[in-house]
């Protein structure tokens, strides 16, 4: 090797070995930023549900709000002195509302201030019409054990696609049978019909949660594996 390409070696070698000073230097500093920096926060927990058997506490109304999340649905019943509340206490209180956590998309509302189609039918038909306007896809259930008065009913944009409420006699139908109510067998009658059957209409009001199940969930069958708040308050 003459001395012409023993100092281009030699220059050569130099810029080699500063290149890898220079990545040492930057991995260590890398290194020591990445143990530096605060740990991601963890994504919001999601409610985990599992389905079971029916228990004891399923409302004698309760609404299932399709895609939207509960403070959408806290504002659009315009609710204030609002608190946390678990599903637990939901089911069993009394509270003017109660707004569960988002289960499997699907948010379930009940409360004193859930309209009773038999008391007036006119006050359900426009409390479930305003909030489907802003909420979109409503469902309304409504069965009591007592009276065997029941009802169920879809929303669309404000929009009843599907209606039918009996207390004593049918008090509001509304839109073409479903499936779902075909499968089950439920019975609706005319208005003004009095051939009713009682076995007929308690047939019908225990199978309203199985009609629920169908279209969206009940809430009977709903256990919280992890504890996630709802909303409770009132308008």
């Amino acid at each position: 090797m003459n001395p012409t390409e023993a100092e281009t070696f030699m220059l050569l070698a130099a810029h080699v070995l500063a290149l890898v000073v220079a990545l040492l230097i930057f991995g260590i500093l890398y290194l020591r930023q990445r143990r530096a920096a605060p740990a991601q926060p963890a994504a919001a927990p999601q409610p985990a549900v599992l389905f079971s058997r029916p228990g004891a506490q399923r409302p004698a109304s309760w609404l299932a709000v399709r895609g939207a999340t509960p403070e959408a649905v806290r504002r659009a019943l315009e609710l204030n002195r609002c608190s946390p509340c678990s599903w637990t206490e939901g089911m069993a209180g009394d509270h003017e509302f109660f707004i569960s956590p988002r289960l499997n998309g699907w948010v379930i509302v009940k409360g004193l201030g859930v309209p009773n189609p038999g008391e007036n039918v006119d006050v359900c038909f426009h409390f479930l019409t305003g909030l489907s306007r802003k909420l979109g896809h409503v469902q309304f259930f409504h069965a009591e054990t007592g009276g065997y008065h029941h009802a169920w009913a879809r929303l669309d944009d404000g929009y009843v696609t599907r209606a039918y409420a009996w207390a004593g006699g049918t008090v509001w139908r509304q839109g073409d049978r479903t499936v779902a109510e075909t499968e089950l067998r439920m019975k609706c009658f005319d208005y003004g019909e009095e051939t009713f059957a009682e076995k007929t209409v308690m047939a019908n009001c225990d199978k309203v949660p199985l009609l629920a199940a169908r279209w969206s969930l009940d809430p009977a069958r709903i256990r919280m594996l992890k504890t996630m708040n709802g909303i409770a308050g009132v308008p």
